[in-house]
Parts: C-alpha cells; sequence; structure tokens
C-alpha cells in the first residue's frame, strides 16, 4: 500500500482554487460581476436598478418595475488575451481561449396584485485554466487543468407594499461541477500520482431578499442580502496513475471535493437621476468568502485494484479573505430609441498570495465596462457591450512547480434580446 501523504504536495497545487475554475471567467472571487447586459455594462451596479429579469439575482425587489411581460435572452463570450502561468521551466498561455456563456428570463405582473414574479436561468461564475503539454518538475510534459463552473435556476416575486417600497425575494437552485487533470499521465515511483477527476457535481439550494425604496422621484436607495450555499460537489470519478509503483492507472468510483461555497453577500447602492436623460447608480457589496472557502478536501475511494490506497485524498488550506467590491455605472439616454452604458468595478482579489495556483484565474480585480441599447420597436431591445478585465499578476512559490508568476487579462462581449408584450 502506498502512502496517500506523499500527494499532498500537488494537490495543493491542484485545488488551491478549483472552486474558482470554469473556463477562465472568475471575476469577484468566483461570481461574475453582473448579471444580463444592462446589470454588467452598468459595472454591476445594479441593486439599485434592477430592471430586468436579472433583478431576480442582484435584487428581486427590481421585479415591481416591470409592468407587461418580458422575456431576456442574454449571452456573452470571453476571449482570454493574456492567461499565461510561468514557472522556472514554463511560460504558457492557457490553450482555452475562448468561453461562452447564455441565460435569460421571464417575468410578468400577476393580475388583481401590486407583484411581478418571474424565472431566470443564469451562469452565475467560476474559472479555469487549461495548460497543455507543461514541463514538469519530473523531466516530461503533461496536461494541467481545472474546470468549475456554477449555474443558477432562480424563480422569485417582487412586490410593491407601499408607493415607495418594494420587497422581493428569490430562490436559487444552484449547480456546480468540477474536472481537473493533473498531470495525469506522470507517475513517479511513491512519490508522485497523477490524477484525473471527472464529474463531480453538486445540486444545493439558497435563497436572495431585497428592497428598493424611492426616495424622490429621482433617487432609490436599495439593499440585498445572499444568504451563502455550500457545494460540495461528490460522484465523480478519478483516476490516479501509479505507474511507477507498478499498479498501472488505478480508477476510484467515488471521489468528491469538498470545502467550495458560495458567499454569504450583503449589497447596497443607490441610483439617482440628476435630469432625465442621466442615470447614476452606486453599489457596494460584501462577499463574506472567509466563511466560504477555507479547507479544500479532494478525497476518492473504491479503487479498482486492492493493492492501490484505498483513499486517495488530501486536506489543503484555500483561506480565502472577505472582498469589498465597489461598483460605478452611468446610463445616458441619447435619443427615444438609443441609450449608452459605462461602468467600472473593483474588488481585492481576496486569494492569499501562497494559496495561488497556475489554475486561478480568479485574480482579476479592475473591470471596465461599456454598451449600449437599442429599441427595434416598440416590442423589441437590443442590448450589446464590452467588458475589459485589466491586466493583473500574481507572484508566488509553489511547493511542486518552484517560484511561479500567473497573469491574467481578458475581453467579454456581451449581449442580450429582449421582448416585452
Amino acid at each position: 500500500m502506498i502512502s496517500t501523504r506523499l500527494f499532498s504536495i500537488h494537490f495543493a497545487t491542484a485545488l488551491a482554487l478549483a472552486g474558482t475554475t470554469s473556463a477562465v471567467y472568475a471575476t469577484n472571487g468566483i461570481n461574475l460581476i453582473g448579471f444580463g447586459a444592462e446589470s454588467t455594462l452598468m459595472g454591476g451596479a445594479d441593486v439599485a436598478v434592477a430592471r430586468d429579469t436579472s433583478a431576480l439575482n442582484t435584487n428581486p425587489a427590481g421585479l415591481t418595475q416591470i409592468k407587461a411581460p418580458l422575456l431576456d435572452m442574454f449571452g456573452s463570450m470571453l476571449r482570454t488575451t493574456d492567461l499565461v502561468h510561468k514557472d522556472p521551466r514554463n511560460e504558457e498561455h492557457a490553450s482555452n481561449r475562448y468561453t461562452f456563456l447564455g441565460g435569460g428570463g421571464y417575468a410578468r405582473p400577476l393580475e388583481n396584485t401590486d407583484c411581478t414574479a418571474g424565472i431566470g436561468l443564469f451562469a452565475q461564475g467560476g474559472a479555469g485554466g487549461v495548460f497543455e503539454k507543461l514541463r514538469t518538475p519530473f523531466g516530461n510534459r503533461d496536461d494541467l487543468s481545472s474546470l468549475f463552473g456554477i449555474a443558477k435556476i432562480i424563480p422569485g416575486i417582487g412586490c410593491q407594499v407601499t408607493e415607495k417600497l418594494s420587497l422581493g425575494a428569490s430562490l436559487n437552485l444552484v449547480y456546480g461541477s468540477i474536472e481537473q487533470d493533473f498531470f495525469s499521465n506522470t507517475s513517479v515511483g511513491t512519490a508522485f500520482a497523477g490524477y484525473k477527476l471527472e464529474d463531480a457535481s453538486a445540486i444545493r439550494t439558497g435563497f436572495k431578499l431585497g428592497m428598493q425604496y424611492r426616495v424622490t422621484p429621482t433617487l432609490t436607495l436599495a439593499a440585498a442580502y445572499t444568504e451563502k450555499t455550500e457545494l460540495p460537489m461528490t460522484g465523480g470519478t478519478l483516476t490516479a496513475d501509479f505507474t511507477g509503483a507498478g499498479l498501472g492507472k488505478v480508477k476510484y468510483s467515488d471521489a468528491s471535493v469538498k470545502g467550495f461555497a458560495l458567499p454569504r453577500e450583503v449589497a447596497v447602492g443607490l441610483a439617482f437621476k440628476p435630469t432625465d436623460d442621466w442615470l447614476l447608480s452606486f453599489k457596494l457589496n460584501w462577499l463574506n468568502w472567509d466563511d466560504a472557502i477555507n479547507d479544500v478536501k479532494l478525497r476518492a475511494t473504491k479503487p479498482n485494484n486492492a493493492a492501490a490506497p484505498a483513499v486517495y485524498g488530501s486536506t489543503n488550506p484555500a483561506d480565502w479573505k472577505d472582498q469589498w467590491v465597489v461598483a460605478t455605472g452611468v446610463a445616458y439616454t441619447w435619443s427615444d430609441r438609443t441609450t449608452l452604458y459605462a461602468g467600472h468595478n473593483y474588488g481585492k482579489n481576496p486569494i492569499p498570495r501562497q494559496n495561488s495556483s497556475p489554475l486561478l484565474a480568479g485574480i482579476l480585480e479592475h473591470h471596465l465596462t461599456f454598451g449600449a441599447a437599442r429599441k427595434i420597436d416598440q416590442h423589441w431591445l437590443m442590448t450589446g457591450g464590452v467588458e475589459w478585465m485589466l491586466p493583473v499578476r500574481e507572484k508566488y512559490n509553489s511547493a511542486l512547480l518552484g517560484d511561479s508568476e500567473i497573469r491574467n487579462e481578458a475581453l467579454f462581449l456581451h449581449f442580450m434580446l429582449s421582448r416585452r408584450w
């Protein structure tokens, strides 16, 4: 039997930020900065605006602004321009340069009430990198990747309880999945056995509460609370390479990754219209990562070879820190049919330097957004724009890879088509 303690070094590297890996699009930790086109193009300063179906995932109280049936269909394309891992043997760009996301929502007022109900599908966030044929510390070349994604199905309702006050609530059905390839064709005696993890996933529920208070016709105050949602991903399989120990590749039929969660969030904000043409919005969002991502545990059992370790796994620290996100956005009504958008979003990287990883895309901090909406006719609205994730780099020391650096920069193209009845 081979001691599993010998594998903790490469587990630490692979799992330090596996929970922020879904094809390279992590932004505020593992969350996107916004949901739907208007929310994102205003830099995520959405809690006091929230006037389309993205309100289900930003502030459900905003649903009360939808006075007729509304269908939103949105999509995004991410292009990484500089997602690079560097160590003494490598300086390689991730091969997964493009990521495509999609979603949508439908909402309509409820008859004989002051309430609007809706349901939506949203890509919540993640990150990830696929690095092919890296030079390993053992003299060969092998792949290193981690892909983690989170999506939500959200039904919700918002009600106008007074002339000025709206309250809302939404239920979050959260799905998360993870796959990893950590030098899965590398085996060095009993000292190192690479692995490939597949099909581990989780389904959990959470909720969001929100309010909007219209102080005056030109000033709205808002707040939203999101409960923590743990995501223990189970039901996966893991194949470990024990060739160097004479066992070949061993498949474990029960594999899990635990220790990741969507954080508890508290957001406050305001929206102000200094003139009929201008809308200014601000949001301050607290994300309780300190309680969401700490120790990350990989565990695989039920090997198909009795001579292999009965349990293959490790516990590794992540120790994320709480994050404050500041978002500002502006919308300008250019004409009766055209609205222009711009925004800025900043959130300090919540991951401690020593826990960085070559799979880490979640170090992005500053985001600039620009876009426009165009009314096609009285029923159809088209919105589109770009999000620039400004360049950032993090230097750290990896126990396995040595002195290392991760760089990240990307462009996001966002599009939404809306139909009102």
